[in-house]
C-alpha cells in the first residue's frame, strides 16, 4: 500500500554490488536464505491482502462509499493507461516484476506496519462497528478501505506486467495516497467532531470510542509521512531514474546497431577528369 508490491518485488536480475567482489561461499548462502524468508513473508502478506480486498469490495458496494470515491479508481486507471501509452511508454527492457526500490529489514518492518495500520486495524474497526451496531464507525472508515483495496489490487496487477513503465507504476501509490489522505481527514472529522461519547458510556464503550479516534489519527500520520518522506522524495525519483537509464541503454544499443550498417554501405568513388 505504500508501494509494497512495487518496492519489494522479487528480484529477477543479480545484484551488481554483490557480484563485483569475491566473498566467502557461506555468506551468499545466508543472504539467499534471508531473502527467501523475507520473500515468503511478503508473498504471504500479499495473499492475505488480496483475500481481504475481495471481502472489502463486497461490503463496500452496499452504499457506504461516496460517489466520488467510487469513480476515482476508474479515473486513476484510465489516467495510468494514458500515461503508459503517451508519456512514459515501456522500453521493453525492464520486466514487470523488477523492483523499483530496494529496502532492508527496517523498510520491510515499515511496510508491515503500514499494512497493519491501514488495512487490518481499519477492517477490524469496521467489522466491530457492524457487530456493535455503530453505523457511524462503519461509514467513517469504509471509504478509506475501499480506496486502499483498489490500490492494492492495482499494484499487484501492474507489478507483473511489462506494459507499464516504472514511472507509471510508481504513480499508483502516489495517486491513491493523495486521495486517501483527504478521505482520512473526513474520517478524523467524523470521529472527532461529529461523534460524541455517550454520557452513560461504559469502559468498553470509552475504549472503542478512543480506538476509532486514535486509528484515524494514526492513519493520517503514517500515510502523510509515507507520501512526503518516501513516495515523493525517494520512490518516484528512483522510478524515473530506472526508466531513463533503460531508455538511454536502448538508444545506445540502437546507435551501435546502426554503425555497422553505415560502415558496410558502399561509398561513392570520385572520378577524376582525364
Amino acid at each position: 500500500m505504500s508501494g509494497v508490491s512495487l518496492a519489494v518485488a522479487p528480484r529477477t536480475e543479480p545484484d551488481e554490488t554483490t557480484t563485483s567482489a569475491p566473498k566467502p561461499q557461506q555468506k551468499p548462502l545466508q543472504q539467499q536464505q534471508q531473502q527467501a524468508a523475507v520473500g515468503g513473508i511478503m508473498g504471504s502478506l500479499r495473499v492475505i491482502e488480496l483475500q481481504l480486498v475481495a471481502f472489502i469490495m463486497v461490503f463496500s458496494a452496499s452504499g457506504l462509499v461516496p460517489l466520488l470515491d467510487l469513480v476515482f479508481p476508474a479515473f486513476a486507471s484510465a489516467y495510468l493507461l494514458a500515461l503508459s501509452k503517451l508519456a512514459f511508454p515501456s522500453q521493453g527492457t525492464t520486466r514487470g516484476s523488477q523492483e523499483i526500490f530496494q529496502g532492508g529489514r527496517l523498510f520491510r518492518f515499515y511496510v508491515v506496519l503500514g499494512t497493519a495500520m491501514g488495512l487490518f486495524l481499519p477492517l477490524a474497526y469496521v467489522l466491530g462497528g457492524f457487530a456493535r451496531g455503530d453505523e457511524h464507525a462503519v461509514r467513517s472508515a469504509t471509504p478509506h478501505l475501499f480506496l486502499l483495496s483498489f490500490q492494492i489490487l492495482t499494484e499487484n496487477i501492474i507489478s507483473g506486467l511489462s506494459l507499464f513503465s516504472p514511472p507509471v507504476r510508481a504513480l499508483v501509490p502516489l495517486l491513491y495516497t493523495v486521495r486517501r489522505i483527504f478521505v482520512v481527514l473526513d474520517w478524523i472529522h467524523d470521529v472527532w467532531v461529529n461523534k460524541a461519547l455517550p454520557a452513560n458510556a461504559q469502559i468498553k464503550d470509552v475504549a472503542w470510542f478512543w480506538f476509532g479516534r486514535g486509528l484515524a489519527v494514526a492513519n493520517l500520520a503514517y500515510f502523510s509521512i509515507n507520501l512526503f518522506c518516501f513516495l515523493i522524495p525517494r520512490f518516484l525519483p528512483r522510478a524515473f531514474e530506472t526508466y531513463f537509464r533503460a531508455r538511454d541503454e536502448v538508444h545506445a544499443k540502437e546507435a551501435e546497431d546502426r554503425r555497422p550498417a553505415a560502415a558496410n554501405k558502399p561509398q561513392p568513388t570520385d572520378k577524376k577528369a582525364d
